[in-house]
């Protein structure tokens, strides 16, 4: 004890350069213990396991065929809808409420009276069918997908990236970012897949217990095996960031790079120093000023902000059956919460308007649209049991949790995230984070939100992997 007194007083003694050169010295010191420690250790990986998810037992033959596939709808499908449309009770909001008490019924009342008179499904249909459209089986499920290739062009270096989605989006989220992925930029072009997670819109829900982000990952990279990509990059944010996550940690040898935007690490002895000294000394911790704008205080804006906003996922990671048997019944009710999420996620400060500032990034036709694509295949009982199968125990002890990802990993931080992640946090458990941008703008859904800003920011990442690979 006194040994450690003597070293205390001797610290404090010092000038604050000194403390500073001490500090940093300390530290250097132990990245390059660390470093030695792991150098030489193979690394681990998250076993890919195995699964069957289809009706009844396992069949003894498996068809790998990849089929076409179009979305398709009919008059019979869109009378039903407006007639289910025309019988909804709506209930007053309260004076002055914005989207404080959930969706305001006075602009859902007008969002409907669009949806019924103005929205051409028929028309949408076509659009989704722009890009082509497959299913195949895999672990006795009809996985579905669209797979876009790039316009030939001499000396143009084509990639294979695979976007995934999350709730309550799907793949209609990337036709916005499509175009600007496959067209040629300083001789890289992407070849793009976009699957939909089993029990999400086209693809088909499992049939038994436990389908969870590990399952979707392994059933993914069973997809671009069976595509004939040995590499390729990945990209993901909600959901679609951890089942990606976890294709890096499956089988690392086969993702040249992983770009995410969103990432969540709030565990350890790290993060707890960042929130205590972070406000007033963030260099020492390994935050930015921009960090500590966007994370402090840490209270309001990241604990009090998550347990104002997570209600509908201790619902959906409990009794998802139950809360959406409404759901699947009224399309109303179902865009009513579906569509709050593309309110309050894009920016927290518009619970405080009474339209929700939803058609501030978005068009009520892409809204919709991404509406009836959970309506007509009455998916959204399904999806919301992802929850439930992903938090059935302590997320924190699952293996892919305990497992560290080092393939390359570039990320956006887009301010009107949920949370903010600083790269010091990401580090804890992505070891090789060769790109991290702070976004000038955008929320939860930004391929949807700011397509050219996520494109561009994807495109940056993989030229400094492949520049490296070179190197």
């Amino acid at each position: 004890m006194r040994a450690l007194q003597v070293l205390k007083e001797t610290f404090f003694g010092l000038d604050p350069v000194q403390k500073q050169v001490l500090i940093g010295s300390a530290v250097a010191a132990g990245g390059i213990l660390a470093f030695l420690v792991h150098k030489g250790r193979p690394i681990k990986t998250v076993p890919l396991g195995e699964g069957w998810w289809g009706a009844g037992e396992k069949s003894l033959s498996q068809d790998d065929k990849i089929y076409p596939f179009q979305v398709q709808t009919s008059d019979e499908e869109i009378l039903d809808l407006n007639e289910r449309i025309d019988k909804m009770r709506y209930t007053d909001p309260l004076e002055d409420s914005g989207f404080q008490y959930g969706f305001n019924s006075t602009y859902l009342k007008k969002v409907v009276s669009y949806w019924r008179h103005k929205f051409d499904w028929k028309k949408q249909v076509a659009l989704l069918n722009k890009y082509p459209h497959f299913k195949t089986k895999i672990e006795g499920l009809d996985v579905h997908f669209i797979h876009v290739r790039p316009p030939h062009h001499e000396n143009q270096k084509v990639l294979p990236l695979m976007l995934v989605h999350g709730w309550p989006g799907s793949f209609f989220e990337f036709y916005k970012i499509l175009p600007l992925l496959t067209q040629n930029q300083d001789g890289v072009a992407f070849e793009v897949i976009c699957p939909s997670i089993p029990g999400y819109g086209f693809s088909e829900a499992p049939h038994k217990q436990g389908f969870d982000s590990l399952a979707a990952a392994r059933i993914f990279l069973t997809l671009m095996e069976r595509l004939g990509f040995s590499q390729f990059y990945l990209q993901g944010g909600d959901w679609g960031s951890l089942i990606t996550t976890n294709m890096a940690q499956m089988k690392p040898q086969s993702v040249k790079g992983l770009h995410l935007n969103m990432c969540m690490s709030t565990r350890g002895f790290k993060v707890l120093l960042s929130l205590i000294i972070g406000p007033y000394l963030p260099f020492l911790v390994g935050l930015s000023r921009e960090d500590v704008r966007r994370m402090f205080p840490y209270m309001e804006k990241n604990v009090w902000n998550i347990l104002q906003e997570s209600g509908y996922m201790h619902i959906q990671a409990t009794k998802p059956d139950t809360a959406g048997c409404g759901l699947n019944s009224s399309p109303v009710g179902l865009a009513a919460y579906l569509l709050e999420k593309f309110s309050t996620w894009t920016d927290m400060n518009n619970r405080d308007l009474e339209d929700g500032g939803l058609e501030r990034k978005f068009s009520l036709d892409d809204l919709l649209t991404n509406v009836m694509i959970y309506w007509t295949t009455g998916s959204i009982v399904s999806s919301m049991r992802f929850y439930k199968e992903n938090f059935k125990s302590n997320p924190n002890n699952r293996v892919d949790a305990k497992t560290a990802i080092y393939v390359p990993t570039g990320l956006a931080a887009f301010p009107a995230e949920l949370m903010h992640c600083p790269k010091s946090w990401a580090q804890i458990r992505y070891k090789n984070i060769c790109s991290y941008t702070f976004m000038p703008c955008g929320g939860h859904f930004a391929a949807f939100e700011e397509p050219q800003l996520l494109a561009s920011d994807i495109l940056q990442f993989v030229k400094k992997v492949e520049k490296e690979k070179k190197v």
